[in-house]
């Protein structure tokens, strides 16, 4: 397995992480959580800028034409910094959705994706069908169109999107993706956020007029969602890089007697425990990035499976050492690790929680 980066992926990574350093320090992202939006405008014309939510758009489409590996160290950068932007909503797991589904209408938003002009957000749970979607939500001709009626759970990056991609069943009980605008007659949205501060919503739609993108959608759908697994991955590693930073910075510069707490042997075993953990979350992360588009969806399921077993172990592991590390400090709003805490804990449960990948692991060794 060849791990060695290009110069084209080394430059993008170092405009990742610069953009990150310089644009979203602490203050600018407290500031950013505690606005009514919860995300920046500017942010995202920024990322436009630099050609970042362009990165998995395909050439044709004005895009960068980029694959797993330079989602995963753009996305590394982005999990340092917690990012509130729905990049990884739209940028990733819509412009693949899209990218896969193919037709007019896909690229036409792709052309407009490319430049930050549209947002997209993927709807696919449902109430009551927890990790494993089942799928209720009709698309039926209606009036010369098509029309959407069903509920969606959980959608990231709801309130943001301009443009919705909805699953549902067509006539014939196939899997569609309809696109229809945020704002469309017959959409309701009800925003809240998540534990780690971002917006996500449920989405009503009663007879909402709907376009359909691409034909029979399963194969796409699920080709887009582990690819999007796969960057969540690499997200969660930045953040933990990030958190074991900090942590190691608070050590180096908190003293008790006389010295810094970093000195102190049993503090220096549990920040190894947390480098051990830290390793093997990016090894899984570089494991799942390579495999997310294996042809091969059997091996592919089984090894993004163990990926996520994986980085939601360390995550938790490397979040609980590090706000016990931190004293009664870990606890406080000022200091970021409570917030990577809370971002690793959401991370682990979106698409699909430890315990849940641990029996679809367990499932493909049976098989």
């Amino acid at each position: 397995m060849d791990l060695e980066l290009s110069n084209d992926q080394n430059q993008l990574s170092d405009v990742a992480q610069r953009f990150t350093a310089a644009k979203y320090g602490s203050e600018a992202r407290r500031a950013i959580l505690k606005s009514g939006a919860g995300w920046s405008r500017e942010i995202w014309k920024d990322l436009a800028e630099l050609g970042l939510v362009s990165l998995l758009v395909p050439a044709e489409q004005g895009g960068f034409g980029g694959g797993p590996v330079e989602t995963m160290l753009v996305m590394n950068a982005f999990g340092g910094a917690m990012l509130l932007e729905p990049y990884w909503a739209s940028a990733v797991l819509g412009t693949s959705l899209l990218a896969r589904l193919g037709g007019e209408k896909a690229a036409a938003l792709l052309g407009e994706m490319a430049t930050g002009a549209k947002i997209v957000a993927v709807a696919h749970a449902e109430p009551g069908g927890r990790y494993d979607a089942s799928v209720q939500t009709t698309v039926r001709k209606a009036g010369g169109g098509l029309v959407l009626t069903g509920q969606k759970t959980l959608v990231t990056g709801a309130a943001q999107a301009d443009v919705l991609l909805v699953t549902a069943r067509d006539e014939g009980g196939a899997l569609a993706v309809a696109a229809v605008p945020r704002g469309a007659d017959g959409v309701r949205i009800r925003e809240y956020r998540t534990v780690d501060g971002r917006v996500a919503g449920d989405v009503t739609f009663e007879n909402a007029r709907a376009e359909r993108v691409g034909g029979d959608a399963a194969d796409a759908v699920d080709g887009a969602y582990d690819v999007a697994l796969a960057a969540l991955s690499a997200d969660a590693v930045g953040a933990m890089k990030a958190l074991i930073d900090a942590t190691r910075n608070y050590l180096a510069t908190r003293k008790q007697f006389g010295q810094p707490i970093g000195r102190f042997q049993a503090l220096q075993h549990r920040m190894a425990d947390m480098l051990i953990h830290f390793e093997q979350a990016k090894s899984m992360a570089y494991l799942a990035a390579m495999q997310c588009e294996n042809p091969d969806a059997a091996e592919r399921k089984r090894i993004l499976a163990a990926a996520k077993v994986v980085i939601g172990q360390s995550g938790r592991f490397i979040g609980q050492q590090a706000v016990q590390l931190h004293g009664g400090m870990g606890m406080a709003d000022e200091l970021d690790v409570g917030h990577f805490f809370k971002y690793l804990t959401a991370i682990e449960l979106t698409l699909g929680d430890t315990d849940h990948h641990l029996a679809a692991y367990a499932a493909t060794l049976k098989g």
